[in-house]
């Protein structure tokens, strides 16, 4: 429901306008929500994936997702490390999102952007930094 949530949002402003909606972009193809058990085996070439929540990842399932990228793919982690709720085996450096960051940190076709604030709310802000 979250990726739903927030495809929403950034449709939503566009849908009146371009006659776009959410159901009809599933209902043809172009957007696809699976869960992260059935990207094993498979081979992802030509794609644009988007992983979100990955701050609660294991090294272990964010390499898994990225060796399946074949020719052409594009993959984009978006998390928080300061929302990681699986804490009794990540942290902000155990966390696959910041290993992955950390390891591949220089290479040419990898980059990465931290935010500075909040992008969701302040309240979520003030969450994150007193709770």
């Amino acid at each position: 429901q979250p990726i739903f949530d927030n495809l929403e949002l950034l449709i939503g402003a566009a849908s009146s306008k371009k006659g776009l909606s959410m159901q009809k972009l599933i209902d043809e193809g172009f957007i696809q929500v699976e869960p992260l058990t059935y990207i094993r085996g498979r081979s992802l070439p030509h794609q644009f994936l988007v992983v979100d929540e990955a701050q609660n990842l294991t090294p272990h399932e964010v390499k898994t997702i990225i060796t399946r990228a074949g020719e052409g793919s594009k993959i984009i982690f978006t998390g928080d490390l300061d929302q990681i709720d699986r804490r009794r085996r990540l942290d902000r450096i155990s966390s696959g999102l910041a290993y992955a960051a950390s390891r591949l940190q220089g290479q040419d076709i990898v980059a990465s952007i931290k935010f500075k604030t909040s992008v969701r709310s302040e309240l979520a802000k003030i969450g994150v930094e007193l709770l």
